[in-house]
């Protein structure tokens, strides 16, 4: 099964209370009719809960910077506690690694007195340390980002990483969740695609097959320096289609859904900056640094958490009113919005979503 990264639904793993039903169908409606005073609460909250990471991945961009690792600080949670019963979800996602926080399981503890699901990206080498934590506190979605399918491509892509012991942790969580008979959590593999790996695609969906996960997605990488230059995909459309079908022929094969971007020059964005965005409506962003920003992707902030005493006076914010307002308008939107490389919202018809070299991507840490 193909599917696109979507904008308004949130994957559904459990059943969702009235309260979060109504606020959703309001925040749906409130996006539709382009609110920018909104009455809703967002479907989610995502909390990046530090930029530090225990790899160094050739592509990533929190390489370029130099600053001080930074830590959510868990009061940060409890002062947004009334927001977890009308909320759907809280994800635990940004530029560092989240299992490196030193409370990372005392957060999912505090979340799982809520009827919220719990989302998480990893690169996997900690997942040893947390694995009974995802079934006691029931984990319900986790993304492992995997760079290939096989050690070498891996280990070379993602450096500092270990295939072969990834690959265990996840069968051991597997292999855990068969004999708790339980059905979360939801795990998928995100791969960066890259000229040199995009060959293993299938073989990455074979792989996940055979561990028992149930997705596989592959994104496109954004290129922020010159030595990468070489791995873009951009301008290479035959290769990427030859690929996604024999991939999403096998994926349809082994009954693995399969997340693609759009090809080059047939994204639904056509000629516009970026797909039609919602995230100022659906998300509320709090990076490790309690600065509020519209998106992971982008260096923009909007406002200091510390500096505001509830929620409300923060979520219709004249900042994020403003960008509520422009972020649709081509000729209003900020100059980083106009060079989108967010996976969802990115027009993949354009060379700045694949290659962003000497712009201005990632937030602007304190050193």
């Amino acid at each position: 099964m193909l599917l696109r990264s979507k904008t308004k639904e949130l994957l559904q793993t459990r059943e969702l209370t009235k309260k979060q039903i109504d606020n959703t169908i309001l925040n749906k409606q409130e996006m539709d009719n382009k609110t920018t005073i909104l009455k809703s609460y967002p479907q989610r909250l995502v909390l990046e809960l530090t930029n530090a990471c225990n790899l160094k991945c050739i592509m990533c961009g929190r390489d370029e910077a130099e600053f001080n690792p930074t830590v959510f600080k868990l009061d940060y949670l409890k002062k947004m506690e009334h927001l977890l019963y009308t909320i759907e979800e809280v994800t635990l996602f940004g530029w560092g690694e989240p299992t490196m926080h030193p409370n990372f399981i005392d957060i999912l503890k505090y979340l799982n007195d809520f009827p919220v699901r719990k989302y998480f990206v990893t690169n996997g080498m900690r997942l040893d340390k947390i694995k009974n934590a995802l079934f006691d506190y029931r984990v319900d979605i986790m993304a492992i980002s995997l760079d290939g399918a096989k050690a070498e491509t891996n280990d070379r892509i993602r450096y500092g990483g270990n295939f072969d012991i990834i690959i265990k942790n996840i069968r051991d969580i597997v292999k855990e969740k068969k004999e708790r008979n339980l059905n979360y959590p939801y795990m998928n593999f995100v791969m960066a695609l890259m000229d040199s790996n995009i060959e293993e695609l299938p073989k990455l969906i074979e792989l996940a097959f055979d561990i028992g996960l149930e997705e596989v997605k592959g994104v496109y990488l954004t290129v922020f320096t010159d030595s990468l230059l070489n791995e873009t995909l951009y301008n290479k459309q035959d290769k990427v289609i030859k690929i996604f079908d024999e991939a999403l022929e096998l994926a349809n094969k082994l009954n693995i859904k399969l997340k693609l971007p759009f090809i080059q020059g047939y994204d639904i964005a056509e000629d516009k900056y970026h797909k039609d965005c919602f995230v100022a409506w659906r998300d509320f962003f709090l990076a490790s640094d309690g600065y509020v920003r519209p998106c992971q992707s982008t260096a923009l902030k909007f406002l200091n958490f510390e500096n505001y005493d509830n929620f409300e006076d923060m979520w219709n914010s004249k900042e994020f009113q403003e960008f509520r307002k422009n972020v649709n308008d081509s000729n209003k939107m900020c100059d980083e919005c106009k060079r989108c490389f967010q996976s969802s919202h990115a027009n993949w018809n354009n060379e700045l979503s694949f290659i962003q070299i000497n712009q201005q991507f990632a937030p602007e840490w304190e050193k």
